[in-house]
């Protein structure tokens, strides 16, 4: 499909992807009975306040007790309900994992586990409160599916495809406002892989809100060395968009994957696996969180440090291309 070119210009800010989760959660529950939300002290921090306002039935409150939380959740799905357990993903996917595991993929309850304020969007709250593990962890558990929308476009579909699926899904959303990436491509399916940005010299394979700066990266590698570089958002981690990830890396030309989580065991590693075990011959590199103890900032601070920026990511693809900076 022949995208059109966007200029950063023309590009629209739009909010945080969790409030467009919220408010379509809201439109979706005005029709739709099943729907329940239930929170671990966090419909503030999940902009939920006014779905309880409108829908006070349709919200369970736990307290701080994120196993209960899924427990609870769980016990709705196998009801009938649709229940999207909402809470910080640092502690949803590690204080209440074995819940996960058991309660909702192992029992295929199909409850939607929203981890809201994920990777490093809590900032200087420190490592404790980052989530750069969730992808890994949750891969690792059969009957799974792992989402984490790029823009408010997916953040939507995401939420309406997920309130109408009938398995176990992993939705992450993060605090920052983000712009819709490319509006003449509006097609979204848990398992494809998104096109925001078409190329022939290089793949830029991103997930998340890493895609915008990957976006950049593109876009100044065109301007400053006539370069053009396809920029994907792979929203859906698992199942991964195999048949696309293979139609790119055809060609032979460099991989670049770009995660807001650490580098082992997320999309760069799901991506490598896939490649090795089809004999690709691509130059491949990926962009996350090294091993190590996370520097303490703002989200785009800690971006920067870590090179998951628009010029990090330049920097990378000037390497991979043999070009001067």
């Amino acid at each position: 499909m022949k995208l059109d070119v966007i200029e950063e210009k023309d590009l629209k800010m739009g909010k945080a992807n969790q409030i467009v989760f919220s408010e379509t959660l809201q439109e979706l529950a005005a029709t739709d009975r099943n729907i329940i939300v239930v929170t671990s002290d966090s419909r503030g921090s999940g902009k939920l306040v006014p779905f309880a306002q409108q829908y006070p039935e349709q919200i369970v409150e736990v307290g701080i007790a994120e196993q209960n939380l899924v427990g609870v959740a769980a016990g709705l799905a196998s009801a009938g309900k649709k229940a999207f357990a909402v809470s910080p993903a640092c502690f949803l996917t590690a204080r209440s994992l074995e819940q996960i595991k058991n309660d909702v993929a192992y029992s295929d309850n199909p409850v939607k586990l929203v981890g809201i304020s994920a990777g490093v969007s809590y900032g200087v709250l420190g490592s404790t409160h980052h989530s750069l593990h969730d992808f890994a962890v949750l891969r690792a558990i059969n009957n799974m599916v792992i989402v984490a929308p790029a823009d408010n476009f997916e953040a939507e579909q995401a939420a309406r495809l997920a309130a109408a699926l009938g398995k176990p899904i992993y939705l992450r959303f993060g605090k920052k406002a983000m712009p819709f990436l490319n509006e003449s491509n509006r097609s979204f399916e848990f398992g494809k892989g998104r096109i925001v940005r078409e190329g022939t010299d290089l793949a830029i394979i991103a997930t998340g809100e890493t895609v915008y700066p990957a976006w950049k990266a593109a876009k100044s590698l065109e301007e400053k060395h006539g370069c053009r570089a396809t920029v994907v958002s792979m929203h859906t981690i698992k199942p991964l968009d195999t048949d696309l990830l293979l139609e790119l890396a055809a060609n032979g030309r460099p991989i670049i994957t770009v995660e807001e989580h650490m580098v082992y065991g997320g999309l760069g590693e799901a991506c490598a696996s896939l490649l090795l075990q089809q004999n690709a011959r691509n130059p491949f590199h990926i962009m996350g969180v090294p091993d190590e103890y996370t520097v303490t900032g703002s989200q785009v601070a800690i971006f920067n440090h870590y090179g998951i920026s628009e010029e990090g990511i330049l920097a990378k693809a000037e390497t991979m291309l043999q070009l001067q900076p």
